[in-house]
């Protein structure tokens, strides 16, 4: 992926290096966690462990650090920034187009835990985002998790994450979340889970828009990219999951799609760069 010579957001605020009374979770453990978060059905950003509180701290424009981080995680660090600015500057030319503003969520590096407008979340839940302060939350320990525990290495890859979650920051903004919550309200929770997925697909193509833009604009796709995000997208479906952790599947408890339909619906954005052929809530098939 072609970065380094991109914008940066000045809307990351860097956590990363504040110590949690707790200790952090690592290794196997951010693994085991992870999956029972996702196979519960949970929303990450409601995920809450109430171990410890984790403090503040922001900045405005490049990577600052509250506390000392490898050559490598500063790097990483500047990365993600500039994925997000490349967000900013597709979805704010999105929303312009069908007539509406953008508005700018934030994304939090942290390490260990964080304190979100959602509640306490430990490194474990994994990247989420939080409606109700419309930040994104991401321990970039993650990362290398996905690259060494899930066999999914690669820069685009990384971006994927990020452009996923920043898609569900497009489905508060208008408006998706919130009816989907009501839906899931008022349902059973085979059909809540339904629509968790459905919420999830449309989020993967949000990213796959995202995606054709930023190459339409910026031309940052090398050659393997998309293959990294579909491996990416690939190796963290449920039945993956599922399979990975307890050897076999229960599709009425997926809440993020399968494999096969995450890669689907990231290619259907990526393909058409419309909004509109993200349609997953009336999809005959998903």
């Amino acid at each position: 992926m072609r970065w380094q010579d991109g914008r940066r957001s000045t809307n990351v605020e860097d956590r990363r290096g504040q110590i949690v009374k707790g200790g952090a979770i690592g290794g196997a453990g951010i693994i085991v966690l992870l999956l029972v978060a996702v196979l519960l059905g949970a929303d990450p950003g409601t995920v809450l462990s109430q171990i410890t509180e984790a403090g503040g701290g922001s900045y405005g424009g490049g990577i600052t650090q509250s506390g000392t981080i490898s050559a490598e995680e500063a790097q990483l660090g500047d990365f993600v920034s500039v994925v997000l600015g490349y967000t900013e500057d597709s979805w704010t030319e999105i929303f312009r187009e069908n007539g509406a503003t953008y508005q700018y969520p934030a994304l939090v590096l942290f390490s260990g835990g964080v304190d979100s407008a959602c509640g306490y979340a430990q490194s474990a839940t994994g990247p989420f985002y939080c409606p109700n302060d419309q930040k994104v939350y991401i321990d970039l320990s993650f990362y290398q998790e996905l690259k060494d525990q899930f066999g999914a290495p690669g820069d685009f890859a990384q971006a994927y994450v990020i452009a996923h979650e920043v898609g569900h920051h497009v489905q508060n903004l208008i408006g998706t979340s919130d009816e989907v919550r009501r839906l899931q309200s008022r349902s059973d929770e085979v059909t809540a889970n339904k629509y968790s997925v459905m919420l999830e697909l449309q989020a993967d193509c949000y990213a796959g828009v995202w995606a054709y833009h930023a190459d339409k604009e910026r031309q940052v796709i090398e050659a393997g990219d998309i293959e990294e995000a579909m491996n990416a997208a690939a190796k963290i479906g449920d039945d993956a999951l599922q399979k990975r952790s307890q050897g076999y599947v229960v599709p009425d408890s997926f809440t993020h799609g399968t494999s096969a339909q995450r890669v689907k619906w990231f290619n259907a954005g990526f393909a058409s760069g419309d909004i509109d052929s993200c349609g997953t809530f009336s999809a005959a098939v998903l």
